[in-house]
Parts: structure tokens; sequence; C-alpha cells
């Protein structure tokens, strides 16, 4: 089987960069225009600022991240008889719980 040749290798290394120089230029726009809007609003006094529970968003992404290291740590110690595609199953399914999981300990603890 022949080679490519020079030109199509140097194009198939310079595509993943262009890529990423331009997912990185729009990020850096969006983040400049939406600290243009907020600083208008806040000049206009119309400015509200996003109210984030810390300890929600802790307990949230602690269920979620221990669920899917739960389940990555079982899936590679019994990978002898699956396959990497169960991921694509327990992945979202240890989600899901987590998600529940959440929504019974939020909506048991007394609120202020």
């Amino acid at each position: 089987m022949p080679l490519p040749s020079i030109a199509a290798q140097v194009i198939v290394a310079i595509i993943p960069i262009v890529g990423i120089v331009m997912g990185a230029v729009v990020i850096f726009f969006y983040l400049l225009w939406s600290h243009k809007e907020k600083v208008l609003l806040i000049e206009r006094d119309s400015y509200k600022p996003l109210n984030l529970e810390l300890d929600t968003f802790c307990l949230l992404a602690g269920l979620l991240l221990s669920g899917v290291g739960a389940v990555l740590t079982v899936l590679f110690v019994a990978k002898d008889g699956t396959s990497y595609s169960l991921l694509g199953g327990l992945i979202p399914l240890a989600l899901g719980v987590g998600l529940l999981v959440f929504f019974g300990i939020r909506n048991r603890s007394p609120r202020p």
C-alpha cells in the first residue's frame, strides 16, 4: 500500500490544530461579549447576579462523580467478560441514579 503524500500528512496534522484554535476564538469572543453585556447591565442598574447554591452544587457533583466512578471501577474490574460498549448504558444509568438520589436528599432536607 503506498504511503500518503507529504501534503496530505501535513493537512491531516493541521486540521486538529485549526479546530482547537477556532474553538478557542469562539470561546474568547463569547466571554468578551458576555463581559460587555454584564458591564452594560451594571451601568443601567438592571444586573441581577446568578444565585448559585454552592452546597447544592457540591452535593450534586459529588453524587454524580461517585456514581460514575463506581460504575467505571466495577467495569474495569470485571472487563474480562464485558466490552467497552457497556459504558454506553452504564454511564447514563449512573447519571440518572445520581440525579434521583440528589432529588431525594434535597427534598428531605429542611429548607431555611
